[in-house]
């Protein structure tokens, strides 16, 4: 099951080959847990959020459009299960550009505590668009094409604004 495409692994649990969903479960659990937990802090709410998360695939593996790609939608489906929890817990969900607020996304903790805080604080000052672009590419590895579907914009769009964040963040690190 490992060689097969996230698409065909898709269409054999829309099948009813329940091991299919196994094999993605398999690959993406981690990532989703990982991206959770980073937007929660919070390591019991991330547990919730990546289960409701493969549970609303379950629950909408019928809404799975053939010849679509299943890595975006599942991060769709993720980033709807975060918008919930704030919604229900009273804060802001998002911009009107489908960005996370500032406070949410973080960067992985790094060896370095002072470094760590000096590069908090410089992704906090980009541009929220530009760190939700540059976070999904460098940290979760999505490619411009699955952010842009995440972020309902276009590749080119996306690909500027992780560019901008990067060179921000570069010149304000530079004497690093």
């Amino acid at each position: 099951m490992n060689t097969l495409t996230d698409e065909a692994l898709m269409r054999s649990y829309c099948a009813g080959d329940h091991s299919a969903f196994d094999g993605l479960f398999t690959r993406y659990s981690a990532a989703i847990h990982r991206l959770m937990a980073r937007n929660t802090r919070d390591d019991a709410a991330a547990d919730d959020l990546t289960q409701a998360t493969f549970l609303s695939v379950v629950r909408g593996r019928g809404q799975f459009a053939s010849g679509s790609r299943f890595r975006p939608w599942l991060y769709a489906i993720a980033i709807n299960a975060l918008r919930g929890l704030h919604r229900r817990s009273g804060r802001e969900v998002v911009t009107e550009h489908g960005d996370l607020p500032q406070e949410e996304l973080e960067h992985p903790a790094l060896p370095d505590p002072p470094l760590q805080r000096r590069l908090t604080e410089a992704i906090e000052r980009l541009a929220p668009n530009q760190r939700t672009a540059l976070l999904l590419h460098q940290v979760d590895g999505l490619a411009f094409a699955e952010i842009a579907v995440r972020c309902r914009t276009t590749e080119a769009a996306v690909k500027l604004r992780a560019h901008r964040g990067s060179e921000r963040l570069r010149r304000e690190l530079a004497d690093l």
